[in-house]
């Protein structure tokens, strides 16, 4: 209890003293559970609360935040701000929603230390999103592994649940992480998501010694789509919207979550891998959800 009183009251005083940015890493399962919309609708109630937020785009392609949200395009030059020719504000898209992004692929970011790197994590942002692209193997980027918090996204299916499973195995394995934070993304009610969160939770803690943390839970909301049509993000497009006011509230929950040490480096020790296996924990899920 002391602890947790202590950690609390560190993350206010930073909150408060604006000394040094909040860096989450937000990464899933498969393509397809909502990790890019959730930055970027993250970042736009984050500004909406006065925040200054920055967007690290780790994703290339039409995955990538520039290609599904419109006004952030140029976002870039990562490699002159490391190599020390620009600042980043310069080098950053400014969105007209009011948060910054900044294209930094793997590719881009290749051939740089840490410290380095952090470069990009020390600015003047309340706080910093990384759209973490995982590494074949699972692991994060130099980068998105300077993180202070990792946020699972997931939705309501075994092979969604699975493969949150399987993602936040590989990176316990691979950086030591012992605590994750979940959002369960396009539910129908809010006890489905209860439900979801508290079965990935039970197993993780039981077969991989780690944590869970709810971070909240987004409806499913044919807005959401709509908004993704128009290529806006819903909090922007539709505020009124179930799932922009689901978003909103995990931003402002999301400033109060206890400032913790920024995440190691991947391991370089052989890890015993004991976890349970995938297709064992879909079988497990499944027996609870009719249990």
């Amino acid at each position: 209890m002391a602890k947790q009183v202590t950690d609390q009251a560190e993350g206010l005083r930073r909150l408060l003293a604006k000394s040094g940015s909040r860096v989450v890493a937000v990464t899933g399962g498969p393509v397809g559970v909502g990790c890019t919309s959730t930055v970027v609708n993250l970042a736009a109630a984050l500004a909406m609360l006065g925040k200054d937020v920055l967007v690290i785009d780790e994703r290339l392609g039409v995955n990538a935040v520039s290609s599904m949200l419109g006004g952030a395009h140029g976002a870039g030059s990562v490699r002159a701000v490391l190599n020390g020719e620009v600042e980043l504000e310069q080098a950053c898209a400014r969105h007209e929603l009011g948060f910054s992004v900044l294209a930094a692929s793997r590719e881009n970011c290749a051939g740089f230390t840490a410290a380095q790197l952090g470069r990009l994590l020390a600015g003047p942002a309340d706080v910093v999103l990384v759209d973490a692209r995982l590494e074949r193997g699972g692991a994060l980027s130099p980068l998105a592994a300077q993180a202070h918090d990792v946020l699972i996204v997931t939705r309501v299916a075994a092979q969604a649940i699975t493969e949150a499973y399987a993602c936040m195995k590989r990176l316990h394995f691979e950086h030591a992480i012992a605590q994750f934070r979940v959002l369960v993304n396009h539910v129908s009610s809010l006890a489905d998501a209860q439900t979801t969160f508290e079965n990935l939770a039970e197993v993780a803690a039981r077969y991989l010694t780690v944590s869970i943390e709810e971070a909240g839970c987004v409806a499913a909301d044919p807005l959401m789509e709509r908004s993704l049509e128009l290529g806006r993000c819903v909090v922007d497009a539709f505020p009124s919207a179930q799932s922009a006011r689901d978003y909103r509230h995990v931003a402002s929950e999301m400033l109060y979550w206890p400032m913790r040490p920024a995440m190691s480096s991947p391991r370089q020790d052989a890890a015993v891998r004991t976890a349970m296996p995938a297709s064992a924990l879909a079988d497990a899920l499944v027996a609870r959800q009719h249990a």
